[in-house]
């Protein structure tokens, strides 16, 4: 009868799982998993494709580039509390995003006299035994554990897999002591459980009546809106909230969107702004949205009639959220949507065809007078040493294809991104979701990890580029092939905080003498800041431009990079803070 370690039959679990890749940052307590990915590849065994990445916070966004393209979660090897703590702040991104990940720390030996295979062998097992190391990431994970015997791995991984991939998703944490891994157990005496039998939970569809509520709420309603965030995870949910927008002539904004949620191009998409419709409009739908306007901005929206749908609605996860509904529901939104555009297309008579085609057509003043002002705000290039952002994503907007995946993490100018670089196809943007910066450069690798023929193009601003690690970005991006096209906004500093200042001391001290302890830069002699350098040291092509007229050059030099296979990185000085 064979026998084989904890870790033999943890490989096995994912496996049985579908699991693709393991992105892994390694330490001492990986020694059975090394040693059991080693022999199964000596013996031609297939198991999941080690990533390694030099720093914890590209490993886990980099399974969230690939769950965003795919829907399904991969594991996560980190280095007992050290590496959880590194990833912790991706974590509460992927706990944002609802995406799924399997997040695996080593335990510090629990053994000091080697009493047991796997026994503290070297100082730093006893410096890294802390008492509670899961409380690092509990508040961002849906279920944690630590795995007490190997005769059990299989079933705590479908569990932490059914976790994860029931609605809403999300990070599971499991902790695996290395005296676990390294036991043995005997092939017989180690159940399977099956991944079809130890599934996940999926939301669903409403009643008919609740159905119909809404599509009576729609077909009455004389200026209906809908405000969005994340429904075009999605793609078949895009589809049909489109056309029910079109049938029911509803304009349809993206307030801090995290995906495309509605082609750009359709009449009925009305920008990033909800305060230009909601004074006028009497029925609202808030759809797969967390924060669908700033309450303290936007009074008139008290005395909207809202409906919501969300896979998520409570938001229980967010001590105070404080949106009144009058409509709540909790589902599926591509099959809720569905249901609705049934109802509404059964009951429409020529009536109702005509009031959406005449309400849909007197947008056309107001989408022309939006179209007029991105092309005068383009129009300004900016000067030499200060490009002005708008026309630098419509020079982007000019320059990259529809199929193209765009990450927004330009922060303070991410909704001068939105305005001007516009996506028309399902899956082709990534926006912040959670609460850390650095998120942009993982995802974005992850991203042309499942999407190999797409180019993928990271927007970022110099000081989220500081916390993504972008050493460990180009490192991973060099080692396994995933060239990315980065484009760092050098304003010199952090324009979200001296904004955040501004708006609650509009006339202090800080305004008055511009001291907002937000500049990464002192204009010192000799000071430089080459963030191009830092992926030319893995290989990557890159270069800086000041100069706005010679803007198109440059993004065109880095397309080619990036179409023969290397990663590019464009340093462009923006307008400074």
């Amino acid at each position: 009868m064979a026998s084989y370690s904890t870790a033999h039959y943890f490989l096995e679990a994912l496996v049985d799982l579908g699991v693709d890749y393991i992105f892994a940052n390694l330490g001492t307590d990986h020694v059975s998993l090394i040693e059991e990915i080693a022999r199964w590849d000596s013996e031609g065994r297939r198991h999941p494709e080690v990533v390694l990445c030099p720093h914890e916070v590209v490993a886990v966004h980099m399974a969230a580039g690939y769950a965003m393209a795919t829907g399904r979660g991969q594991a996560v090897f980190v280095h007992v509390d050290a590496g959880t703590a590194n990833a912790c702040i991706a974590i509460q991104n992927l706990f944002r995003y609802r995406l799924p990940v399997m997040l695996f720390a080593g335990r510090a030996p629990f053994t000091l006299h080697g009493e047991l295979a796997g026994s503290r062998d070297t100082y730093v097992h006893f410096i890294q035994d802390s008492f509670d190391p899961a409380s690092i990431v509990r508040p961002y994970v849906k279920w944690e554990y630590t795995l007490p015997s190997g005769v059990v791995v299989k079933e705590a991984l479908a569990r932490a897999a059914a976790f994860m991939h029931s609605d809403p998703p999300g990070p599971v944490y499991m902790m695996l002591p290395r005296e676990t891994l390294a036991e043995t157990w005997d092939e017989q005496a180690m159940p399977a459980y099956p991944p079809a039998r130890y599934g996940s939970v999926k939301s669903g569809g409403i009643e008919p009546a609740r159905a119909e509520a809404v599509a009576d709420a729609l077909m009455a309603a004389d200026d209906p809106i809908a405000l969005t965030a994340y429904l075009g995870r999605n793609a078949e949910a895009v589809a049909v909230f489109e056309r029910l927008a079109l049938v029911c002539g509803i304009r349809v904004v993206e307030f801090n969107p995290v995906t495309m949620n509605i082609c750009h191009d359709s009449p009925c998409f009305a920008g990033s702004d909800p305060a230009a419709l909601v004074t006028n409009a009497d029925l609202g739908l808030l759809v797969d949205t967390d924060v669908p306007f700033v309450p303290q901005a936007l009074k008139a929206a008290e005395a909207l009639r809202w409906i919501q749908i969300d896979i998520d609605p409570l938001k229980a996860d967010i001590p105070m959220w404080g949106f009144a509904t009058d409509l709540r529901i909790q589902g599926d939104s591509a099959v809720i949507l569905r249901q609705v555009l049934e109802i509404v297309l059964a009951r429409a008579d020529e009536s109702h065809w005509t009031k959406v085609r005449d309400r849909v057509a007197s947008w056309q003043p107001a989408r022309a007078a939006a179209q007029a002002r991105r092309t005068s705000a383009a129009a300004r290039k900016g000067e030499p040493g200060a490009i002005n952002p708008a026309f630098l994503f419509a020079r982007l907007q000019a320059l990259l294809s529809e199929d193209d995946i765009v990450l927004n993490e330009a922060v303070r100018n991410a909704p001068v991104l939105q305005q001007q670089l516009r996506r028309t196809k399902p899956l082709t943007y990534v926006g912040l979701a959670g609460g850390g910066l650095g998120f942009s450069g993982g995802m974005a690798l992850g991203l042309r990890l499942a999407n190999p023929s797409r180019r993928v193009v990271q927007i970022v601003g110099d000081g989220a580029f500081h916390f993504a690690a972008p050493d460990s970005v180009y490192a991973a991006s060099q080692q396994y092939q995933l060239p990315i096209f980065t484009i760092v906004l050098d304003n010199g500093g952090w324009q979200a905080v001296k904004a955040s200042v501004q708006r609650v001391y509009p006339d202090g001290t800080a305004q008055r003498t511009d001291s907002f302890l937000s500049r990464l830069r002192t204009g010192r002699e000799g000071e430089q800041r080459r963030f191009a350098d830092v992926a030319r040291a893995f290989g990557a092509h890159g270069e800086r431009v000041s100069d706005p007229d010679e803007l198109d050059a440059a993004i065109a030099r880095c397309l080619v990079a990036l179409d023969d296979g290397r990663a590019a990185v464009l340093h462009v000085d923006i307008t400074p803070l």
